[in-house]
């Protein structure tokens, strides 16, 4: 029995409750169910009776106590204790507990779902790095996270459409062009232009494909340079990212919100909504009124749009599709873009904490030997994705920037992500699972299979270790809403570690296989169920985190 399965026992005690008259009440909606910290109070606490005290009109204790013998005659409810103002303490029997393994080996890749966003139309945008350069180590960060976070979204329910925003309108390209053209002609890079090996790759491969920019006036050369410079960087932006296992379902283009007049369109909406006024020969967002510290500029007054009214346009755009939630993700040096976007989102007439959220992650630093690593083979200045992956690989490189939360800047430490030990968080993990798949293995191998569902005996895992390990797998679900609903990828992996340590001492304590010369017996069995719904489990995880589930290590 998980918390979803009590959950709802729990809901129909206290229906049964109010239609008996024993207690008059509504029938709460915020009632949780959660593992009490202390193992001797039982399996689960409820808060129920607290939440139903103020309509019944009773203490929370003496609701408690009329609620005792509805909830400890439902099946598989061993006992029942009221606690401290008014909790319930429960504590299963061993088959009711037991039963769990059976329902996330039959659920196999569905546990762990839920449909808290059921139906929710949500757009997620991250990574988003300017064409003018390799993905460096912080977007690296957003595209874990970023994707991690997409996938929670997607088992919670949601639908989920992954986008990165390909700036390729703006003074960075003209920038990036003028740095290419530097190259083909072998002069100095410009002072604000972009410098690395990548500049020289890129520009070789422009010159092979056109080899007549050389021949051509500055401004056509530059207007091939910057065609034809951005979409192989982009293109190899792309490769990389796919190489790491972050994929997106829209690719959008600033270049088109200018080309298709969509700054018009969202300047022409503002209008309408009575916020936009004109000022020093400029036009003017009146965000002020929705507590930005300052209005923002729409047009310039050289007549030219700025960076805000495209993303307005970018938000609008958004909301035409259809989108509910637009969630987009940035790296720390844009946390003051928050407010003017919120004021923005609400000068379109929407509800910026129900249609708009932001989200800001810090910095990553890649350390080797106990120092940092700064210098990119190819960007020159930064560390970029390639060079991580070439440091640690991808599973180890996901994983790492998967565990913490993005509000706190990190160490990647090489040495210990390129470990083959428990010190490792990522072999970890791993190890687990390829331990489950081994353990599978040999039980095949010798005859001792676990059999049909009509062969698992629950009540026979009684151990206190599979007790704890059945109180570990019970919490995904849990885990899987609460990361999805607060963005924060990291409980999962944090989830997978304590799982790895509670089955390992699971192993280390009951014996799952049969000792040479004997056969299977029903304990046998029912071990085996155990470890495979553990092996679900572990592997379900490391999927919602884009990280390899191996079977051999």
């Amino acid at each position: 029995m998980n918390p979803a399965d009590l959950t709802a026992l729990i809901s129909d005690s206290v229906r049964d409750a109010v239609a008996s008259g024993r207690i008059v009440a509504e029938v709460p909606a915020g009632i949780r169910v959660e593992r009490p910290r202390v193992r001797s109070h039982g399996d689960y606490a409820t808060n129920v009776a607290l939440v139903l005290a103020r309509s019944a009109g009773l203490p929370a204790r003496e609701v408690a106590e009329l609620l005792v013998p509805m909830v400890r005659a439902a099946a598989g409810i061993r006992k029942v204790e009221v606690a401290g103002p008014g909790f319930l303490n429960i504590t299963l029997d061993s088959a009711a507990k037991g039963r769990l393994a059976r329902d996330i080996v039959v659920a196999d890749t569905a546990y762990g779902r839920t449909r808290q966003f059921d139906g929710l139309r949500l757009n997620l945008e991250f990574v988003s790095a300017n064409p003018t350069g390799p993905v460096h180590i912080g977007g690296a960060r957003w595209a874990v996270v970023g994707d991690a976070l997409a996938r929670l979204l997607d088992a919670a329910g949601a639908q989920v459409t992954r986008e990165y925003y390909f700036n390729d309108a703006g003074v960075q390209i003209d920038r990036f062009a003028r740095s290419l053209l530097a190259a083909a002609t072998d002069t100095p890079v410009p002072e604000d232009g972009y410098s690395g090996a990548y500049i020289q790759d890129i520009t070789a491969a422009v010159l092979k494909r056109h080899p007549e920019v050389l021949e051509l006036p500055e401004s056509d050369a530059l207007g091939l340079l910057r065609t034809a410079g951005t979409a192989l960087m982009f293109d190899e932006i792309k490769g990389a990212l796919a190489e790491f296992g972050t994929h997106f379902d829209v690719f959008f283009n600033e270049k088109d919100l200018h080309d298709n007049g969509d700054l018009d369109t969202a300047v022409a909406r503002l209008r309408e909504g009575g916020h936009v006024f004109e000022a020093e020969g400029a036009v003017w967002l009146r965000t002020t009124d929705f507590g930005d510290d300052k209005d923002r500029v729409l047009v310039k007054s050289d007549g030219t749009w700025t960076y805000f009214t495209a993303d307005c346009a970018y938000y609008l755009n958004k909301r035409s599709r259809g989108f509910e939630r637009v969630v987009i993700m940035l790296g720390a040096d844009h946390a003051g873009y928050v407010g003017r976007m919120k004021a923005m989102a609400a000068c379109f007439g929407d509800d910026p904490d129900t249609t708009l959220e932001i989200l800001i992650g810090q910095l990553v630093n890649l350390v080797k030997d106990g120092r940092p690593v700064r210098m990119s083979k190819r960007a020159g200045t930064v560390v970029t994705l390639d060079d991580l992956v070439e440091a640690v690989g991808v599973d180890a490189a996901r994983y790492a920037l998967a565990r913490a939360s993005v509000d706190s800047m990190i160490d990647l430490d090489i040495d210990l992500l390129t470990k083959q030990s428990n010190e490792n968080p990522v072999f970890y993990v791993q190890y687990a699972h390829a331990r489950l798949c081994a353990v599978q293995r040999k039980a095949e191998a010798t005859g001792a299979s676990r059999g049909g569902p009509e062969d698992f005996e629950p009540s026979l895992l009684e151990h206190e270790r599979e007790a704890d390990l059945l109180s570990t797998l019970g919490e995904f679900p849990e885990v899987v809403a609460t990361a999805a609903a607060l963005r924060e990828p990291h409980r999962v992996a944090h989830y997978l570690e304590q799982l790895a340590g509670t089955y390992h001492r699971f192993y280390d304590s009951c014996r799952v296989l049969p000792r040479d010369g004997e056969g299977p017996d029903d304990l046998t069995r029912a071990r085996l169920w155990l470890t495979d719904a553990s092996r679900v489990v572990l592997r379900n995880g490391l999927r919602l985190l884009g990280v390899g589930a191996p079977e051999r290590m």
